[in-house]
């Protein structure tokens, strides 16, 4: 596959990542490299990773534990900490090898560390190939709200290695579909269409359809790298959705759901406001509930449990004024940013995602 050129850096994949890395690291006067992985990329990844990339350059494995909960301003001290002790220095690289709390963690502890250093983001799970590896966004959680600290900065370079995907369970795999059928759904009816199919796809069906949501992410990110316009589109079922997965990861009685888990129920969630505000017809919300939840188990909430999700709105930071924003569907292909909603239509929504 030919490579996608992103604002300042390219998109490489598969066998063209490793001729890519190996023409990098020759080029360039690197003092260390530094690979960032979890428990879980350490085991699965890491040794294919490794035996194919030859190098003469030092080379530090550091190993952070796994989940969402770790992605915090603590394990980033750990990070910096390491860095130092392990010689890091400002001709030093770090190599983002695993999902999207590893690169949007590593990215952030490289862009900051010694003012910045080169990374390089290789994204071992669909969810960080198709959305969180792409686009420049680095950061970490505060307490259980999302992303709420952070820079915009872009890689040196993303290399995607679908081989990667072999490892992963299938809720994993499903994390990530949430965010490609979001592309479908926000940018292209087509793609969406083509998604619609998923029990008819073999494996290079995948990767075509892998790189077309990264092309879709890249399009609209080169319009607006800082979020003021059409980047807001992509926010699309996140609103809500963010607020659920913050709900259910502090909620000590509740199971942690993933990502791509908590931005489905969004999907379904903020199409359902879309419909309400004529933004979209009943056959097309019809469509998008039946095939999201024909994929992603419905997710039980009680009238608490919605109260406290609602009040988590107001933490998003994509609120503006005190003000919480939505980008809603215009149809099924479009999207409309910087959309206010009542708080009894956002129950209106749970009640009717919670009937059968």
């Amino acid at each position: 596959m030919d490579p996608i050129q992103a604002n300042n850096y390219s998109i490489y994949f598969n066998d063209d990542s490793f001729v890519y890395l190996e023409n990098l690291l020759k080029a360039e006067t690197y003092s260390k490299i530094f690979v960032l992985v979890d428990e879980n990329t350490n085991e699965n990844c890491l040794p294919y990773f490794l035996s194919n990339l030859p190098t003469e350059i030092d080379i530090e494995i550091i190993e952070i534990e796994v989940g969402e909960e770790n992605k915090n301003i603590y394990t980033c001290l750990d990070l910096w900490h390491t860095l130092i002790e392990l010689g890091a220095d400002r001709k030093s690289i770090m190599l983002n090898l695993g999902g999207g709390v590893i690169t949007d963690l590593g990215g952030f502890v490289a862009c900051t560390f010694k003012r910045g250093i080169d990374f390089i983001n290789i994204p071992t799970t669909l969810l960080s190939m198709v959305d969180a590896s792409i686009g420049g966004k680095n950061g970490v959680d505060l307490g259980n709200l999302k992303n709420q600290i952070g820079v915009i900065k872009e890689p040196k370079s993303v290399v995607v290695i679908t081989k990667f995907l072999e490892t992963l369970p299938s809720n994993e795999m499903r994390s990530g579909l949430a965010e490609m059928l979001k592309h479908g759904l926000i940018y292209d009816k087509k793609y969406w269409d083509k998604l619609k199919n998923l029990n008819d796809l073999n494996t290079d069906d995948l990767d075509v359809l892998i790189k077309e949501s990264i092309e879709i992410k890249n399009k609209i990110v080169s319009e607006d790298l800082t979020e003021n316009g059409i980047r807001k589109s992509l926010n699309f079922g996140h609103t809500l959705g963010h607020a659920i997965e913050s709900y259910f990861l502090e909620s000590e009685d509740k199971k942690a759901l993933l990502h791509g888990e908590a931005i489905a129920v969004g999907m379904i969630l903020e199409s359902f406001l879309s419909l309400k505000l004529n933004l979209i017809s009943n056959e097309e919300y019809a469509e998008i509930k039946y095939i999201i939840t024909d994929v992603f188990e419905k997710v039980d909430f009680n009238d608490v449990d919605i109260q406290k999700i609602i009040d988590l709105l107001i933490f998003d930071k994509k609120n503006e004024f005190g003000k919480v924003q939505f980008a809603l569907l215009n149809k099924i292909g479009e999207i409309k940013i910087d959309q206010t909603v009542d708080n009894s239509l956002i129950l209106l929504a749970f009640e009717d995602y919670l009937q059968n």
